[in-house]
């Protein structure tokens, strides 16, 4: 309430201010229409149209003052001097209130909670250099396979719970792309392909051993054991006759080999002919074959071989 009435005061110490000041301005003390200053020293029409806006202003708001000019100019305008001056004083000491400035707010950036997603690929899954692999998908995401050489185009995608066949070459890893998440896997060179040559038979034990024999019937076995048997090129040199291959229960590749050296005796006497370096001490005559097994992809090669023994063509 004491701050209304202080307002109001103050407002109305305006008034009369500007009021005085017009009046003086216009007329000095004498409040006829006679001019007693000139025009260029008065206060001009706008000045005077403010002042009656003001006015109105505080009648319509039920402010009611009454303004008395004395007649003693002399005497009141030395009066109204000192006063103005008094108000003038009073209003430079009047400050406004200082502005109160919130400090601003520090807003924390929002953190987005990652959900950790387990690996769609199975840790036992193994990826093999130069050939092709099988990855299964068993996340409920769609998962990418990239090669470090190349971020920017996968080599495969594979959709949830699907498995895909692609080709790898000689990346040591690829990075597996799930979800918002990454995942380097390693890959590993392949094993050189494996070949064992098992004998058969043993007619070759014997002192005495037919040509004849060893052609009717199956003297060796050779298994071709590794990770990627179907990019190989098996090849074989020799007098031999190879069937197969045949697959075992782990995948292998498997030939079965017997002697073909000759149909008839004299075709086995020219043999023995040309080749009487091959008979050892106990005058028994050996043979050699050889299996090749090819990786071109892996760029593996690997030749085995084994040998036949005999005396005489037929009984």
């Amino acid at each position: 309430m004491k701050r209304k009435n202080r307002d109001s005061k103050f407002i109305i110490y305006q008034v009369l201010y500007i009021f005085v000041i017009t009046v003086l301005a216009l007329k000095g003390a004498d409040l006829n229409l006679k001019e007693v200053i000139s025009k260029d020293n008065a206060v001009s029409k706008n000045v005077k149209d403010s002042l009656l806006v003001v006015i109105d202003s505080l009648y319509a708001q039920g402010r009611k003052f009454e303004i008395k000019v004395d007649l003693n100019v002399a005497v009141e305008n030395e009066e109204l001097k000192q006063k103005l001056q008094s108000l003038n004083r009073q209003l430079a000491e009047i400050k406004p209130p200082e502005k109160v400035v919130q400090p601003p707010v520090e807003q924390k950036p929002v953190v987005k909670e990652q959900t950790i997603l387990q690996s769609p690929i199975s840790v036992a899954q193994t990826f093999l250099q130069n050939t092709w692999n099988i990855a299964k998908n068993t996340g409920n995401v769609q998962t990418a396979i990239y090669s470090p050489n190349n971020m920017n185009t996968p080599i495969v995608v594979i959709p949830p719970n699907q498995e895909k066949k692609f080709d790898l070459k000689d990346e040591k890893q690829v990075i597996l792309k799930f979800g918002n998440q990454q995942q380097a896997i390693n890959v590993y060179p392949m094993h050189p392909p494996e070949i064992k040559i098992t004998r058969s038979t043993t007619k070759m034990d014997a002192s005495t051993i037919y040509v004849q024999d060893l052609q009717r019937i199956t003297d060796f076995n050779v298994t071709i054991k590794y990770e990627r048997t179907d990019q190989l090129k098996i090849s074989y040199t020799g007098p031999i006759s190879v069937s197969g291959p045949f697959k075992n229960s782990s995948g292998d590749l498997v030939y079965n080999v017997s002697l073909k050296l000759a149909s008839t005796y004299q075709r086995f006497q020219d043999w023995t002919d040309r080749n009487s370096s091959l008979r050892d001490a106990n005058g028994r005559y050996k043979a050699n074959f050889f299996f090749t097994a090819v990786d071109d992809k892996a760029k593996a090669h690997v030749v085995i071989g084994d040998s036949f023994y005999f005396t005489d063509f037929d009984k």
